[in-house]
């Protein structure tokens, strides 16, 4: 998977974006971040919150952010747009937000978040045979 190592602040990564979209991005961190400790890190053309790997991140536009969560099955629901599969265990689900009302109007994306975080950005599918950690 090809992507930017350049780091950009995320002030920078976030300066032409609406304050709608900024706090659907500041919300969907802090779903993030009750899961464990987390890093957000600001790369040329995409934002990416890692545990010990990447497992969420964001794409800024002008007026929304699109969001992504990687999660080890797929999860159909009428906010995920598209679901990406990259190798056995890694489901990239992209919605999109415009206010931070959009990302708390998916009742189930704390959950989400969590499951990402502790089965892929932790590694939890090592553990237990090659299993997904349950969440």
């Amino acid at each position: 998977m090809w992507h930017s190592c350049v780091r950009r602040t995320m002030d920078d990564a976030l300066a032409r974006t609406t304050p709608g979209a900024r706090a659907a991005f500041d919300r969907f961190t802090e779903l993030a971040a009750r899961c464990g400790p987390i890093e957000v890190i600001a790369q040329k053309t995409r934002i990416v919150i890692m545990g010990r790997v990447r497992f969420a991140g964001a794409e800024v536009l002008r007026d929304c952010v699109r969001l992504n969560i990687a999660l080890t099955r797929k999860v159909e629901a009428p906010w995920v747009k598209r679901i990406e599969t990259y190798g056995p265990r890694w489901n990239a689900h992209r919605f999109e937000a415009r206010t931070s009302a959009d990302v708390d109007a998916i009742l189930e994306l704390p959950a989400l978040l969590c499951e990402g975080y502790r089965d892929l950005g932790m590694q939890g599918w090592r553990q237990a045979g090659r299993r997904p950690v349950s969440c």
